[in-house]
């Protein structure tokens, strides 16, 4: 219900700044057309004006060329420099076209998240994640108080936080709904959210990550010369963004982390991630990109499906 009027509040407001822009500006004529059927990259010609009545900037580098941007407005003249045609850019689709991409991302997610699904059915039937539930359990029980030994929640949320570690945020997905959805058979609430369900939130929110390999992916796919450089910042990032959401939910939550136990995991972790920084930064980018994808490849196709497998032996 929330989110319902969250997002009504969000037509409401877009609709409103619409009217306006549409009253206001002669440059918004066929805003309601844009965002209904609109493509991204789409012109539309807003004005057609003589050369002298545009500003001395726009003006200027129209006489060194005939087209000139200014953000998302484009100016081009006629081959006399004398009368100028005025065009607004469309930066995204409008609901039309939103509503299909939404439909193909949808669909492209059905693959990966059937597959990992799968792979933890395999692993629970197997009796793997309550395997995984006995390993974590000394350090989750600690964060999580409300969860009882040995709980099939443990291991969810491991596998969630692996997922995000290697990330793999669509792996990390479907992890995290099974997760909440075994966190949400112990809430006696069910319409608010438990003391466990906010900590399993923000630390997944944190999104611990040793190897980004979806920003990876991205940012060669974009056509960047040095895509592994986000490796480093990227991990450092988001191990202090989770620390952070542990400490502070557990200053809310009143937990004491100051335990052997806790203090055991953390720093054995944040030894690990102080020894991969240390061995990183003597790689060349070369070398920092085959470790990432070797790595992280090599993970993924040990680690879950080699898992389930070896959990049903």
């Amino acid at each position: 219900m929330v989110l319902s009027r969250i997002w009504s509040a969000f037509i409401i407001i877009a609709i409103g700044i619409a009217s306006i822009k549409y009253v206001s500006s002669g440059h918004y004529k066929t805003i309601f057309n844009d965002m209904v059927v609109g493509k991204g990259g789409d012109t539309v010609q807003i004005a057609s004006q003589p050369m002298n009545l545009l500003t001395p900037m726009v003006r200027d580098s129209l006489m060194k060329k005939n087209d000139f941007a200014d953000r998302r407005i484009h100016y081009k003249t006629d081959s006399l420099k004398q009368n100028v045609k005025v065009y607004r850019v469309q930066e995204s689709d409008g609901v039309i076209g939103t509503s299909e991409t939404a439909v193909k991302i949808c669909i492209g997610l059905i693959g990966i998240m059937t597959l990992f699904m799968g792979f933890m059915s395999i692993a629970e039937k197997a009796g793997g994640i309550n395997l995984l539930s006995r390993f974590i359990q000394p350090f989750f029980s600690k964060l999580f108080p409300d969860i009882p030994k040995n709980h099939p929640a443990f291991g969810h949320m491991l596998m969630n936080f692996s997922a995000n570690l290697l990330g793999l945020d669509n792996a990390a997905t479907p992890f995290g709904l099974k997760a909440m959805e075994s966190l949400q058979t112990l809430n006696p609430n069910k319409d608010t959210a438990s003391n466990s369900q906010i900590m399993f939130l923000c630390l997944h929110a944190g999104g611990m990550t040793l190897i980004p390999v979806s920003i990876i992916a991205i940012r060669a796919s974009m056509g960047s010369k040095t895509p592994t450089d986000i490796f480093l910042p990227c991990m450092i990032a988001t191990f202090a963004a989770t620390m952070a959401a542990m400490i502070i939910v557990s200053l809310y939550q009143k937990i004491n982390l100051l335990r052997p136990v806790v203090i055991a995991y953390v720093g054995g972790i944040s030894a690990v991630i102080a020894l991969l920084v240390v061995y990183l930064v003597q790689l060349s980018k070369d070398e920092l990109d085959t470790f990432s994808k070797v790595l992280s490849n090599g993970l993924i196709l040990f680690y879950f499906p080699g898992y389930s497998s070896w959990s049903c032996l």
